[in-house]
């Protein structure tokens, strides 16, 4: 069983009350989630994050292929961090740790998400072909959509 980490920072000229409210606000997913990706919310963002809140959407990931990803917030510190986790979805394990740190002239953004590819060896030989560069390029657009909201440190 591999599992693989991801690991991202992001510096922006905000302040923590601000990153926070931008970040733990579900709804604000699709705005830094590239179009292609089909990403619609279903339920659960209808009220501000919560330890046990559970979020369920609908994602595009590859080949048009329509998929159902649930998540649930498991941990929640208000604007320092919070902890995602699928549910149901199409990885075989997904723990996504959001940290906001507070640093000279802005925030530092932290992403460490640790994951698991289905279908055991197959998944494994499929990574570094199709995940890992989906999730990077997801990731890098990520960086460029919140540099054009927030302004870049």
């Amino acid at each position: 069983m591999k599992i693989y980490t991801l690991h991202k920072k992001q510096r922006l000229p905000i302040s923590v009350e601000k990153a926070w409210e931008f970040l733990s606000d579900p709804k604000n997913l699709k705005e830094i989630t590239p179009d292609y990706m089909g990403f619609n919310i279903i339920s659960g963002a209808d009220r501000p994050m919560y330890a046990g809140q559970l979020i369920q959407y609908i994602v595009t990931p590859i080949l048009g292929i329509k998929t159902k990803w649930v998540t649930e917030i498991t941990h929640t510190e208000d604007h320092k961090y919070f902890v995602d986790e699928q549910r149901y979805g199409p990885y075989a394990l997904w723990h996504h740790k959001h940290f906001i740190h507070a640093i000279e002239g802005g925030v530092e953004m932290e992403d460490i998400i640790d994951y698991k590819v289905p279908l055991g060896f197959l998944g494994q030989l499929v990574h570094p072909i199709l995940v890992k560069p989906k999730l990077e390029e997801i990731f890098a657009y990520r960086q460029k959509k919140l540099i054009e909201l927030f302004g870049n440190l």
